[in-house]
């Protein structure tokens, strides 16, 4: 059974204790992606749970990608495919190109294609530096987050979806704390 959030359903929903190993696991990820996707890439960037300093995570890889023209990237399928990534289309997300990553039967990489501009590339980037950047409100989702392993162990979807009311109270944070800033530097 596929699930809403494009994972495939697992024996155990873990989230592990943050490890700085996955800033270099995004490292060692984001060239060979970058050459895969050029000329279309405009950035990469380490989004998720495992971007963020101290929080615990599943431990897969979130790439997050900024692409000139996302109907283009359909064409890097192949070039994709051949570093290990399944393509998954929009999965869900309008606008989105999606590919996974697997090893041993584990997920270990999501990577997110968005076109410059979409939405979603700022919502996930403000999500991300409002936790890196606020310590209480990322130990208060590592919290959620352990629960909701420990409460649905085995069903990533009630996992997935127990996080949703906290990460959309977080997200209209980010988004007042980014135009704050913003507007405080100019």
């Amino acid at each position: 059974m596929s699930q809403p959030n494009g994972s495939q359903p697992s024996a155990t929903v873990a989230v592990v204790p943050h490890d700085p190993a996955w800033a270099s696991a995004f490292r060692a990820a984001a060239e060979p992606i970058a050459a895969a996707l050029a000329p279309e890439l405009v950035a990469i960037h380490h989004a998720g749970s495992t971007s963020i300093p101290g929080i615990k995570a599943k431990p897969t890889i979130d790439i997050l990608i900024e692409a000139r023209q996302i109907d283009a990237i359909d064409a890097h399928d192949g070039a994709m495919s051949e570093l290990g990534y399944a393509p998954r289309g929009e999965l869900g997300i309008a606008g989105r190109r999606y590919f996974t990553k697997t090893s041993d039967m584990a997920r270990t990489h999501n990577v997110h294609v968005f076109q410059t501009g979409h939405p979603e590339i700022e919502r996930m980037l403000n999500l991300r530096d409002y936790l890196r950047a606020h310590p209480d409100a990322a130990e208060a989702y590592s919290r959620l987050k352990e629960q909701l392993a420990r409460q649905f162990p085995g069903d990533i979807e009630s996992y997935t979806l127990g996080k949703s009311e906290f990460i959309e109270a977080i997200v209209v944070k980010a988004r007042a704390w980014r135009e704050e800033r913003t507007y405080s530097s100019l």
